[in-house]
Formats: structure tokens, C-alpha cells, sequence
């Protein structure tokens, strides 16, 4: 496989968002029109109407400005490494290309890499990080793969001289030397709410199995906590099955399956990531099975199958947010700050919990009018 398979690369001096990238991605904002239409055997939702709580509407903010801060250059150049190719991230992508666009305006030139493996791995991350800080690049930014064996080395890198700093859905381990993260920081709280959500619409009786994600990520790891921790207060549930689908759709629906055969009363699923909820609703689905579905984010199909009932909620992150908050923290660090008055130690990105009646209207704030 040729190498630029293996990764997604971007390096960008500034450009203006628009459609065509947003559609690449996924992802359109205000004024943006998807007219691609639903996939084979998918419900159409008709129309966007008005949330039904006041959360939904703030699940994702895609109006910001730049801050009052005046950088202290006209050029820098970032590094930034994630878990995983995936839309979630060109989301965050997104967030970051608008920051971008706002320091052209005033004259800043923001160039960046945005690099990762097409299948989670934290030895890839590891050699990507080695041959970064190598290069010169003013910041590496990472997306933690596993806070055992990547904490240690942005360590080193920090006692090296080198500014990094941690975004997305995991930072580092709590020791580690990392200047900054931006992102959630509170990943054990959402698995543990959406677990709530699940014991309650089960009666606080049941059987259900978790799908983690990647071994060793601490948002999907802390999700899972979260999870463990809260069917551990209800005598009448029991954990039958937690698997490891390593961000892969397929893998996610091979799994749901194989615990469906062995469990064929189920009755639920607890999702930790953005790929398994798809997973799970497809062999859910197939199987005919009753099992309540809970999970993460914002993928296209997943909010189909929440307003079809499939999926009973999701837990949606504001990507759009992270990625613009990393990209003006980037900056800050550049020029030599430290976390304090200009931005904190940890900026926090919120999660929003939606139900079915508020699918059609996430779904025509993130992807546009289906028709």
C-alpha cells in the first residue's frame, strides 16, 4: 500500500471553508446543501423541526471568532496526529480550517499537518511523533492512541525542548508533561450518563454487552469506566460481553453478532465510540433483535437508525469547536505561553445527549436538507 493511503495529510495554508469540503467530510454548515439523499434502505427524515430540549440546539456551535490574543508572528507551522481516518476528525478538521481562515484575515498564516493511519495503532502514532519532532514544526499536537505507551514519550519530547500539546477526545495520561489539551474532558461522565439513559429505559434489569473501541484510548477506555461503574449499582444487570472493535464499523457489526448468538436475549448495547453504534445498529437490525442501543456522536447512519428507533441516544461532541479551540491554543503555546490567563490547562468541549425527537434536527444541522 502506497504510503499516501496509509494516512490522511493535509497541509493547508489558509483556505476558505466551503461546500465542496464540507461535503468531503461529511459535514455542512449553514447554507451548505447535501443533495446526495439517504443509502440504500435508509428512512428518510422529512423536514428539520425544532428540537425538543434546548440541549439539541446547542449541541454544536459553528459560529466562533478568534479571541482578542495578537499572535506574536505572521507564520507558524503545526503538527497534528489523531487515532484514527475517520469523519470524526475531518469534523475537527473543520473547526480548525475556519481558525485558519480568521488568522489569514489578519494576517497570520497557519500552515499544518493533519495525519493519521487508516486503523488505530498507537506504534504508528509513536513513529509518527519520532519522526515529527525531528522537523520543525512549532507545535505537535496529538490525539493520545494509548496514554501507556504515548504519555512516556511527549515526556521526552517536552524535556527535549519541543511544544506539544494533546486535542480531541483523549489527552495524556494525568502526569504527563504535555503543555495543553483541548477537547473532552469528560469522557468517563458521558459513558456513565449514556449507561444511566440505558438502565432506566430497561426497567434497571438486563443483560447488555459494551463495545470499547481501541485498547488502551482513554476516551473510549474512560467511557467504557463510566459505563462498568454505573450497571455495577443495579443488582438485576449484568455485563455479558466487552469487546475491543478498534474503531472499525465492521469489525463493531462482526462483534454484535457474535454476542447476539451467544446472548440471544441481549438487552442492550453500550457503544463507546463513533464506529461501533453503526456496528451494533446494522447486526441489531439484521438480527431483529429488541436490544437498546446507546453510543457516541454524530455519524450520518447513526442518526438514521436514532430516528428510526434503532438507537435510543447519542452522545454528540463538538468536534467543530475542538478543532477551532485547538488551533488557537496552538498558536498561544507557539509564541511561548503557558496555560494561565490566556487559555487553561484543559479547554473543555461539551457533549450533548439526543433522543430520537431530536435526530431530524441534528441531522439537518450537521448534513444539510436530504429532501
Amino acid at each position: 500500500m502506497s504510503q499516501g493511503k496509509e494516512k490522511k495529510h493535509i497541509r493547508a495554508a489558509a483556505t476558505v471553508l466551503s461546500c465542496a469540503l464540507l461535503v468531503l467530510s461529511g459535514i455542512l454548515i449553514p447554507g451548505c446543501t447535501d443533495k446526495g439523499g439517504p443509502g440504500k434502505n435508509e428512512p428518510i427524515l422529512s423536514g428539520a423541526p425544532a428540537p425538543n430540549t434546548d440541549d439539541a440546539r446547542e449541541a454544536v456551535n459553528f459560529h466562533h471568532n478568534l479571541d482578542g490574543y495578537v499572535p506574536k508572528r505572521d507564520h507558524y507551522n503545526f503538527y497534528f496526529t489523531y487515532k484514527t481516518v475517520h469523519s470524526w476528525w475531518d469534523a475537527v478538521a473543520l473547526g480548525m480550517e475556519d481558525a485558519q481562515r480568521q488568522f489569514l484575515e489578519k494576517g497570520v498564516v497557519v500552515t499544518y499537518e493533519y495525519m493519521a493511519p487508516l486503523q488505530a495503532s498507537a506504534a504508528d502514532q509513536k513513529e509518527r511523533l519520532l519522526a515529527a519532532q525531528k522537523e520543525d514544526y512549532d507545535v505537535i499536537g496529538v490525539d493520545v492512541a494509548d496514554e501507556d505507551v504515548i504519555s512516556p514519550l511527549l515526556d521526552e519530547m517536552i524535556a527535549s525542548g519541543r511544544k506539544v500539546m494533546t486535542f480531541s477526545s483523549s489527552d495524556a495520561a494525568d502526569d504527563c508533561k504535555r503543555i495543553a489539551y483541548v477537547g473532552n474532558t469528560h469522557n468517563y461522565e458521558d459513558g456513565a450518563e449514556l449507561t444511566e439513559a440505558l438502565c432506566k429505559k430497561l426497567d434497571y434489569k438486563g443483560k447488555v454487552a459494551i463495545l470499547v473501541g481501541s485498547v488502551g484510548a482513554p476516551c473510549h477506555e474512560d467511557r467504557a469506566n463510566g459505563a462498568k461503574d454505573v450497571i455495577a449499582k443495579y443488582k438485576d444487570m449484568t455485563i455479558v460481553a466487552t469487546e475491543y472493535d478498534m474503531d472499525s464499523v465492521d469489525l463493531a457489526y462482526d462483534l454484535t453478532k457474535t454476542i447476539l448468538m451467544n446472548n440471544p436475549d441481549l438487552d442492550g448495547i453500550i457503544c463507546c465510540n463513533m464506529s461501533n453504534p453503526v456496528g451494533a445498529a446494522r447486526a441489531i437490525t439484521e438480527a431483529k433483535s429488541d436490544a437498546v442501543i446507546v453510543g457516541m456522536d454524530h455519524d450520518k447512519e447513526a442518526l438514521r437508525y436514532l430516528a428510526d428507533g434503532v438507537i435510543y441516544c447519542l452522545g454528540v461532541q463538538d468536534c467543530y469547536s475542538i478543532g477551532f479551540d485547538t488551533l488557537q491554543v496552538a498558536v498561544k503555546i507557539a509564541d511561548g505561553n503557558l496555560p494561565g490567563e490566556l487559555f487553561p490547562e484543559k479547554t473543555v468541549e461539551i457533549t450533548t445527549i439526543i433522543y430520537q425527537e431530536d435526530a431530524a434536527f441534528i441531522f439537518e444541522l450537521l448534513y444539510g436538507d436530504i429532501g
